[in-house]
């Protein structure tokens, strides 16, 4: 953590192997994402065995926590995904702090929105005619 930045927590990530109900898949990051059905913001991501995402993105649950400014929060650290846009108006990238992927997001959206575009499976995280990240 920078001391200049305010880091808001945003959601927890758990890597899983179980199928649930629900599943959206992204098939550029080989990866299907569950919210979790209770009430604090909690998603499941099972990868595909040919996910071309980093190991510790796949195998370590995440926190993510939205700041002000992406490109001050991840400059100087190890970079494990991004920057990138997995959402219209969500740009988000992902470092390595100490062997835990942490996820940081930059938006101004409201976090109805977020929810609502990620459940509906059309931000450019779903889009099959994309390359959404380099790897």
């Amino acid at each position: 953590m920078k001391d200049h930045i305010r880091y808001e927590f945003h959601h927890m990530g758990i890597p899983t192997t179980e199928e649930r109900d629900g599943e959206i898949f992204s098939a550029a990051a080989g990866m299907f994402t569950t919210d979790n059905p209770g009430r604090f913001r909690i998603q499941w991501h099972r990868f595909t065995d040919t996910s071309p995402l980093h190991p510790l993105i796949r195998t370590v649950p995440h926190p993510a926590f939205k700041v002000a400014s992406l490109e001050e929060a991840m400059a100087g650290e190890e970079l494990l995904l991004g920057p990138y846009e997995p959402i219209d108006g969500y740009r988000v990238a992902i470092i390595n702090d100490a062997g835990v992927p942490v996820e940081l997001i930059e938006t101004a959206l409201s976090d109805d929105e977020i929810w609502s575009r990620a459940r509906s499976g059309k931000g450019s995280l779903y889009r099959e005619d994309e390359s959404l990240f380099e790897l």
